[in-house]
């Protein structure tokens, strides 16, 4: 279990905010979408209701401890916080604060700056923009120096000494390789020293990171590029779609077989430049979404356990420290990819997860 370390990306939105009751209604959490969901088609799984943990809240430091024990548990390294910046505005930033404030808990950690626009859809491609992502010189050094608070705490995450930065999505900046060099020289004047930038791989780009100035990727799940063929249902359920009878999800939406997505992942070439693997349990964000949702249906702790042991052995980590495993996620309820326990599963994606890190 040594030989790796595996990162949970981590979901901070279960938690009213002001900005969220405005746009979306009094008290919105992401429990919200989860508790609102319904099956689409015969063998959907929905909703995805908690167990263990319940409906917690992340204002709460137990709950907020709850977590971190839990995947502690059960193999996993640390957890990848979602970091929202727009020109100096946080959002979404007071369970990580607190974390951060109370030195609780004692679990390390990395960040990933979420740099889209936040929109109606979710996806940050849509026309009616709520928050906007606009990049400047000065808002570079201002991040970083903010940011620097992180990084300098024990906890959290390095390669040989470099706090790890992610970026989700290098290719919306103007000039990243500018922004990058920015970063690294305003860190080592608050007396950091260096940075250790990786970018999430998808919508794609799959660049080798030291074009950019960066040094690893992370390859995120589900790869959005590399899909099998969709599912059209049955025939039964396509005649009463035709007829107007029945209205069938799968026009409507993008859905998968997970079986038939994980083998297209195995079989999929490991880049020449330092790129780390990732997994992801599940995907369904039909939640969010009323209709276009992308969709991995028949999903078991088995076929997850399968693909994990996988990668997990063909991965060949290019120094002791540059060994990181990322799941997606440990908490995205609403896009059906979590590792903390479900009515349905219990604790079966944990144990799995343990099992095939044990079994390397």
């Amino acid at each position: 279990m040594n030989r790796l370390r595996p990162i949970a990306i981590y979901l901070p939105q279960f938690h009213p905010i002001p900005e969220n009751d405005a746009w979306w209604g009094k008290g919105f959490t992401e429990w919200t979408n989860v508790t609102k969901a319904r099956p689409l088609f015969e063998g959907h799984y929905q909703p995805h209701l908690p167990a263990d943990l319940g409906f917690y809240d992340l204002r709460l430091p137990e709950a907020r401890a709850a977590q971190a024990a839990l995947a502690k548990q059960y193999g996993i390294y640390g957890f990848c916080y979602y970091h929202y910046w727009f020109n100096g505005r946080r959002i979404l930033e007071r369970p990580f604060e607190e974390v951060l404030a109370s030195g609780k808990p004692d679990f390390p950690f990395m960040l990933c700056w979420a740099n889209e626009n936040w929109t109606r859809r979710w996806d940050g491609l849509e026309q009616e923009v709520l928050l906007k992502q606009e990049y400047s010189p000065v808002d570079d050094q201002v991040h970083v120096r903010d940011l620097c608070r992180a990084f300098a705490d024990p906890r959290y995450i390095r390669v040989a000494g470099k706090p790890v930065f992610v970026v989700y999505r290098p290719a919306l900046f103007p000039d990243i390789r500018k922004t990058a060099d920015c970063w690294r020289e305003e860190a080592r004047r608050q007396g950091i020293g260096e940075l250790y930038l990786v970018y999430v791989q998808g919508f794609g780009n799959n660049t080798d990171p030291a074009e950019i100035g960066f040094d690893a990727a992370l390859e995120f799940q589900p790869d959005f590029g590399n899909l099998p063929a969709r599912q059209v249902g049955t025939f039964r359920d396509r005649l009463l779609n035709r007829l107007k009878i029945t209205p069938s999800a799968y026009p409507r939406n993008r859905i998968f077989g997970y079986d038939a997505f994980i083998a297209r992942m195995m079989a999929k070439p490991r880049p020449a430049f330092t790129c780390y693997p990732g997994v992801t349990p599940g995907w369904d964000n039909s939640p969010r979404r009323t209709t276009d949702a992308h969709i991995l249906t028949g999903s078991t702790p088995d076929l997850y356990g399968k693909w994990l042991q996988h990668t997990v052995n063909r991965f060949r980590p290019p120094s002791s420290d540059e060994n990181f495993l990322f799941i997606n996620a440990w908490n995205e309820w609403a896009e059906g990819n979590h590792l903390e326990p479900c009515q349905k599963w219990g604790r079966s994606y944990l144990e799995t997860t343990r099992n095939a890190l044990t079994n390397a």
